[in-house]
């Protein structure tokens, strides 16, 4: 078959893993790629929208990509919790659950899981191997003038295809098998994903893994500056590219509140901060 110059096999692969990019960052954030209605799950998490907290069963949208088989989730008590378990064959989709949170009001990330297995080859180093029996994924609004123009070109290849533009910033709590926890891993395709390790290899697996993150810590530590708003949660198991499959489990995902203590704390820095900038010396 003939093929131009400009459309060289190359191209077309870096194209193809471009465009599977945004799809899954977009979905990660706000924006709709390919939306299954009917396999949607209501779950209970204690979620807050525009600054109110709300602890009932809330829908959570399960979002598909384009040409990938989907995981299949659904809603269960098992072992005392109100848990969402996941089933993927080859496959990889996320349920996910749209909100706001401005910066100021960030606190801290509950949330659990359980996986009964590493998956076999998976590498989340590796754009061809990164798969995860387990993530919980955080997408942030930010200042888009400060995107690289690759980034930027991401960010509107994903508004052109989902009608919404990649997050600023995705923040990934992942498990993964060879990387010790606490590891920063920069997505191979845009540094605006990043992957947290919280687990690493065998030792845990098969047992309920509770945690609590302080969202704004662990943002710095994965980016390297303040967070924006927060305004997309999801959890997501992929097996897409290993061809592998593994069950796992996801407990409520709670959003807490932040301290006064705390608040207070940032008023105080804020305001050292403000009186050092302005080269007052007491």
């Amino acid at each position: 078959m003939f093929m131009p110059d400009s459309c060289s096999p190359g191209l077309l692969l870096r194209l193809g893993a471009a465009l599977s990019l945004c799809l899954l960052t977009a979905c990660a954030g706000v924006a709709p790629v390919e939306r299954a209605a009917d396999q949607d799950v209501a779950w209970v998490s204690t979620l807050r929208a525009n600054g109110e907290a709300f602890s009932a069963p809330v829908m959570w949208q399960h979002c598909t990509f384009p040409g990938k088989k989907p995981t299949h989730y659904r809603a269960l008590h098992i072992d005392g919790r109100d848990a969402v378990q996941s089933d993927s064959s080859s496959a990889a989709s996320m349920l996910r659950q749209n909100l706001r949170v401005e910066p100021g009001e960030l606190g801290r990330l509950g949330f659990s899981w359980k996986a009964t297995a590493l998956i076999a080859g998976a590498d989340l180093t590796q754009r061809d191997s990164g798969d995860s029996p387990v993530r919980l994924v955080l997408a942030f609004e930010g200042d888009r003038s400060k995107l690289s123009a690759k980034n930027a070109m991401l960010s509107e290849l994903a508004l052109a295809l989902t009608g919404e533009p990649m997050p600023y910033a995705t923040l990934m709590y992942v498990w993964g098998n060879h990387r010790p926890a606490g590891t920063v891993i920069v997505n191979s395709r845009t540094d605006r994903i990043r992957k947290l390790v919280l687990e690493s290899g065998p030792a845990r697996l098969g047992r309920w893994l509770d945690y609590e993150r302080d969202i704004r810590a662990d943002y710095e530590k994965a980016f390297g500056e303040a967070p924006g708003a927060l305004v997309g949660i999801a959890i997501m198991t992929d097996t897409d590219n290993t061809r592998q499959e593994t069950r796992a489990w996801y407990g409520p995902v709670t959003l807490l509140a932040k301290s006064a203590q705390s608040a207070m704390a940032d008023s105080v820095d804020s305001a050292l901060s403000g009186i050092a900038d302005s080269g007052f010396t007491p």
